[in-house]
C-alpha cells in the first residue's frame, strides 16, 4: 500500500508505543491537569505536528545525519532540555490563580500549540527512533521516495493523537474540581513545573548512538 509493507505489524507496534507513557504523554498530561481539557487537546495537536516534522526528517535523511553527528545531537538535545526547563521555571513563577476556567487563561491557543511542537521537534531521541522504526515498513522496491514515510507518519500521528485526546479528557475531567481551589491550583502548577524540568533533565541524560 503506497510503498509500505507489513502494515498490520506497523499498526500493532504503534499501538503498544501509544499506550506506553513517554515524554510526550507526560507533557500532555501535565498540561491537561494544570490547564484543562482544551489546553491538553491543543498540546496533543502540537505534539502530533512535531511527529510529522520528524517523519519528514526521516524521509529526507536528516535523522541519519543526526544519528551520526555527536555535536548536532548534543546541540539539539541541549536546546530541547533548556526549553523544557524554561517552561518549568516559567510555570513556577506564575502568580497564584484559579485554574477552574483554563479557556480564559492568559496563554493563547497558538502559544500552547507552538510549545507542543517545539518540545517534540527538539527531542533528538524521537528523530532517531523514527529513523530506526519507519524504514522497517517501507518497501524499497516501490521506489516512491518520501511517500511511504508520510503515509506511515500520518497513520502513527492519527492514532497517537486520538489516544492523547482520551488521556487528556480523563485527566482534565478528574482534576476539574480541584483546579477551582486557588491554593491547590498553585501546587498543581508547581508540580507541573517540576514535570517539565524533570523531562528536560531526562533529555540531557540521553546519548547519541554515535558515541
Amino acid at each position: 500500500m503506497l510503498g509500505t509493507h507489513n502494515l498490520s505489524t506497523f499498526l500493532l507496534s504503534s499501538l503498544f508505543l501509544w499506550l506506553t507513557p513517554g515524554t510526550d504523554t507526560m507533557y500532555i498530561l501535565a498540561r491537561s491537569i494544570s490547564q484543562g481539557r482544551q489546553a491538553g487537546l491543543i498540546s496533543a495537536l502540537g505534539i502530533g505536528s512535531g511527529i510529522l516534522v520528524h517523519t519528514l526528517f526521516a524521509a529526507v535523511g536528516l535523522s541519519a545525519i543526526l544519528a551520526t553527528s555527536a555535536w548536532m545531537f548534543a546541540a539539539i538535545k541541549f536546546a530541547g532540555a533548556a526549553y523544557l526547563i524554561y517552561l518549568g521555571i516559567q510555570t513556577w513563577l506564575k502568580p497564584p490563580h484559579s485554574l477552574a476556567t483554563p479557556e480564559t487563561h492568559a496563554m493563547s491557543h497558538w502559544q500552547i500549540y507552538r510549545q507542543g511542537v517545539i518540545t517534540n521537534v527538539l527531542n533528538p531521541k524521537i528523530a532517531i527512533f523514527f529513523l530506526a522504526f519507519l524504514p522497517q515498513f517501507v518497501d524499497p522496491i516501490a521506489n516512491l521516495g518520501a511517500l511511504p514515510f508520510l503515509v506511515l507518519g500520518i497513520l502513527f500521528v492519527t492514532g497517537s493523537t486520538l489516544w492523547c485526546f482520551v488521556i487528556t479528557a480523563l485527566a482534565s475531567t478528574l482534576t476539574k474540581t480541584l483546579r477551582g481551589n486557588i491554593r491547590f491550583s498553585r501546587w498543581l502548577e508547581r508540580i507541573t513545573g517540576c514535570v517539565y524540568i524533570a523531562l528536560g533533565l531526562n533529555l540531557l541524560r540521553s546519548e547519541s548512538q554515535s558515541t
